[in-house]
């Protein structure tokens, strides 16, 4: 079992758990509340507090600032708490809030995610995994993001926003209704532009899932229909193509589980 290296000048409280081959370099602050799995590196200056449960094999560089109290002026104190699986690279400043009890009172990211710096993930967001968040990204509360998502440097994503999988959003881009799964585009406000062929045709898609997608964003997006008719259309090209089915229950999954509307072209 390897030892973990805690630098001379680290301040870690006698509550906190740290997991072995853990480090913590100059200056960071660990708190009495936080419990960092194995082999986690941890730059200088950081601080990590709250009620803060970190996986394995985290990479913090410097600066960072996590489970900090959620900046909500209904906040009064409660325990709320901050899950981070593992295997997640935060830059420096990277700035992650618990949740709120007006919510689940927990925020959560998942594995492999590959944060930058000055990134903000306020209250109560919920991450997957494999989701790439570029420079200077602001996350409002709430904010919803599934897995293979990638947002570009200093957009704004609105709260209760949700971010379907394998979604790519350009940079500078402000976010306020939800963003289906598949799609790409940019701009403020965001408009979808189309699929995001070349991120699926990496993760594994077939052409004819890429063909079923452009075709089901069509439906979406150009035939001039409203929600209910667009998921009935939806519904129909899944029994037209059913070896396609599944990616397309994905994005109707969404669709029917949205609450503040999509973005439109």
């Amino acid at each position: 079992m390897s030892v973990s290296q805690i630098h001379p000048t680290a301040i870690i409280a006698s509550g906190a758990i740290i997991g072995p081959g853990v480090s913590v370099g100059p200056y960071s602050v660990i708190g009495e509340n936080v419990r960092i799995g194995a082999n986690t590196r941890i730059g200088s200056h950081c601080v990590i507090e709250g009620h803060t449960t970190i996986g394995p094999d985290n990479h913090f560089y410097g600066f960072c600032s996590i489970g900090g109290m959620p900046q909500d002026k209904k906040y009064a104190g409660e325990p709320t708490a901050l899950e981070i699986g593992a295997s997640n690279t935060f830059r420096e400043f990277v700035t992650i809030n618990t949740g709120t009890v007006q919510d689940i009172g927990t925020t959560r990211l998942g594995d492999d995610n590959w944060i930058m710096a000055y990134v903000h993930i306020a209250h109560d967001c919920q991450l997957g995994s494999h989701i790439v968040i570029s420079n200077s990204v602001q996350l409002g509360g709430h904010i919803h993001i599934d897995d293979w998502a990638i947002i570009g440097g200093l957009s704004a994503i609105h709260q209760f926003v949700r971010i379907g999988a394998h979604t790519m959003i350009g940079g500078t881009s402000s976010v306020r209704q939800d963003v289906p799964p598949y799609m790409i585009g940019a701009g403020d406000s965001f408009r979808p532009v189309g699929i995001n062929a070349e991120g699926l045709g990496r993760r594994g898609f077939t052409p004819a899932d890429v063909q079923a997608l452009k075709d089901a964003y069509k439906i979406l997006y150009r035939r001039q229909l409203n929600m209910p008719q667009a998921i009935e259309a939806l519904l129909d090209l899944q029994l037209q193509q059913p070896d396609q089915a599944p990616a397309v229950q994905t994005l109707v999954d969404f669709l029917q589980a949205s609450s503040r509307g999509i973005a439109r072209p």
